[in-house]
């Protein structure tokens, strides 16, 4: 573990998950973001490291930290306060909101291309050697794995529409999870499963990576969405918004704010994140009446 100043960073890793303590209240001057490490967190650093230093850089008098959070660390960090902002998927952000009293601040904007997109979706695939699956009728009876009960483009889009499509996969299907979304798509890519479900852009960022060739899949239910530029299997949804804990200071919500919104498709941090920027809060109404017709995260039976 490192001990942080100014711009050095505490990175505590334990068991694929992280842990942390309070910042803002013990000392002033660190303000903890946590992020959903949906490709581990390794990745996580990769991608919102420059995003805290870009914080620190622009607001005066405060430090900025990134703490990557495992799935199933989302839910207690925020309860607990150990964190004073949070990024993830929208959903968890509506578990949070419905549960633990925060707010959203700003809503990122992906980038495809420098195209900018404020919404992403799930995308069902089984490996292009697998001939026996081509709908989502196919599914019945095969293995599927998705990221994890909470991941909303790993699981939860998939599953609305399976339902919608008169397929409960916990009855019809063998569910099981892969915790990240390159397990997923190399577990699919080895035949280790059938079929898989993760987030839009995943295939592609790992195609771009070397990782796998898209020609290596099939998508199942291919769905058609204006100006989308990746393939998809589900509706459409607003991206992750970033929340803060009840606790937070106005004025250090503010500073954020207007620092995010500042950032241009050129900025360094921009460019690692691989987002265009920052928008106002969109509406994540659909998002919560999702939860509600499955009866999943806040709405849980």
């Amino acid at each position: 573990m490192k001990m942080r100043s100014r711009g050095f960073f505490i990175i505590a890793i334990i068991m694929g998950g992280c842990l942390w303590f309070s910042s803002i209240g013990n000392c002033a001057d660190l303000v903890k973001i946590g992020v959903l490490a949906k490709r581990g967190p390794v990745k996580c650093l990769e991608k919102w490291q420059a995003t805290a230093d870009y914080l620190t850089e622009k607001v005066e008098g405060l430090d900025f930290e990134i703490v990557p959070l495992a799935f199933d660390a989302v839910n207690p960090t925020i309860e607990k306060g150990e964190i004073d902002f949070f990024l993830v998927n929208s959903s968890m952000y509506i578990t949070a909101q419905v549960k633990y009293d925060t707010a959203p601040v700003l809503t990122l904007i992906n980038s495809r291309n420098e195209k900018a997109l404020k919404s992403f979706g799930g995308v069902i695939f089984v490996s292009a050697k697998n001939k026996g699956i081509s709908s989502l009728e196919d599914i019945k009876g095969k293995t599927i794995m998705g990221v994890k009960m909470s991941s909303f483009g790993g699981w939860q889009m998939a599953y609305k529409e399976l339902i919608d499509a008169g397929i409960d996969p916990f009855k019809d299907a063998t569910v099981s999870f892969g915790e990240s979304h390159d397990n997923v798509v190399l577990a699919v890519q080895n035949e280790e499963v059938e079929v898989g479900t993760v987030r839009t852009d995943t295939l592609e960022r790992m195609a771009a990576e070397g990782t796998v060739d898209m020609e290596d899949f099939i998508i199942i239910n291919p769905q058609e969405h204006e100006d989308f530029p990746f393939v998809v299997s589900t509706a459409l949804y607003p991206e992750w918004p970033l929340g803060k804990v009840s606790a937070t200071a106005d004025d250090v919500v503010k500073k954020v704010s207007d620092a995010l919104k500042g950032l241009t498709p050129y900025d360094a941090a921009s460019k690692a994140a691989k987002i265009i920027g920052w928008v106002d809060p969109l509406d994540y109404s659909g998002v919560e009446a999702l939860q509600q017709s499955l009866k999943i995260g806040a709405y849980a039976e």
